[in-house]
């Protein structure tokens, strides 16, 4: 998900002056009042946000440089483990990379190109691309919700695959972007008004303090829709907007999830400016599926399948053939 927006009044009052401690306590207030997985992160994996600060505060003195106090204060993100918690200066991003480094890649843009063919071989709107393989199977790549969709968009790409026998979306190494559009084409699937989530806020600075949860409702598309058998890929880089994606959709009738586990990000990311002129980005709203289950550490696929390790010189992407199987079935 991108950042909705920018806090500034509600974390930079009172904020300490442009120095190294300065900048290092407002980076860490900001992410103690503001942040929104503290009691999952410690369920997890023991997080103790004050021992945090205890371990990094002294660290922090007026003579160090730039890059070694980015140094101090990325590793103290990181401590978050999340992938929506990065620090921006000008020499480099702070990002916590776990979430997607330990895990399998499942997926090579040499494969990619192999499935859509050339240029003329495959349509492309809004940033889908699509074509029908050989089977009669549908194939659309979705490689990020950064545009939204157009109506007109989804329309045709409806129309141009009506007549298949089933249709694989591919979120795999879609990083996310924005909700609407992560809505927009899970409405292409849904008949009817459908409870596809929940989403709390902030209402304090105490780690436990939030909102009810908000309902989040999708409607039907108001044009062509699909009726048919659905897969979705995914990866561990299946994450944010995309990881929404597949919560609204997984457990439907006629969806299968196929692949690995999603990289999670279910927080919708707000960003603050730091004394120094810095930017601090960070989960501020969890989100939840219509069980009202958190989805941050991710959401496993109905069919786990991996790519073989002789997939580049074979050609073959195990995880799409899984899929055309299951709806020549």
């Amino acid at each position: 998900m991108a950042a909705v927006g920018i806090l500034s009044s509600c974390i930079t009052e009172d904020l300490p002056d442009a120095t190294r401690q300065g900048t290092f306590q407002a980076c860490w207030k900001a992410l103690d009042e503001h942040y929104c997985f503290f009691e999952e992160k410690a369920a997890a994996y023991g997080l103790d946000w004050e021992a945090v600060y205890a371990q990094n505060a002294p660290a922090v003195h007026e003579t160090m440089t730039d890059r070694q106090l980015f140094e101090v204060l990325a590793g103290m993100c990181c401590e978050l483990r999340d992938g929506h918690v990065n620090l921006y200066a000008a020499h480099d991003v702070a990002r916590y990379g776990r979430w997607f480094d330990d895990y399998p890649a499942n997926y090579a843009d040499t494969l990619e190109r192999i499935y859509l063919g050339r240029t003329e071989d495959y349509q492309t709107a809004a940033g889908l691309r699509y074509r029908i393989l050989d089977d009669n199977v549908g194939y659309v790549r979705c490689a990020t919700f950064e545009n939204n969709f157009g109506s007109g968009n989804l329309h045709e790409l409806m129309r141009a695959l009506a007549l298949c026998d089933g249709l694989i979306i591919d979120v795999r190494n879609n990083g996310g972007g924005m909700l609407t559009a992560a809505q927009k084409l899970a409405s292409v699937f849904l008949d009817t008004k459908t409870l596809v989530g929940y989403v709390r806020h902030k209402t304090g600075r105490a780690h436990n303090a939030f909102s009810a949860p908000e309902p989040i409702y999708i409607e039907p598309f108001e044009g062509l829709r699909w009726t048919k058998p659905v897969v979705i890929l995914t990866n561990r880089r299946t994450y944010s907007a995309a990881n929404a994606f597949v919560a609204y959709l997984k457990g439907r009738a006629g969806v299968t999830v196929v692949g690995d586990v999603t990289g999670g990000g279910s927080g919708m990311p707000l960003a603050t400016e730091l004394p120094n002129g810095w930017t601090l980005r960070f989960s501020a709203c969890p989100m939840y599926d219509a069980q009202m289950r958190l989805t941050e550490a991710g959401i496993s696929p109905d069919i786990r399948q991996d790519l073989a390790p002789d997939a580049l010189q074979t050609g073959r992407d195990d995880i799409i053939e899984r899929a055309r199987t299951l709806l020549r079935q």
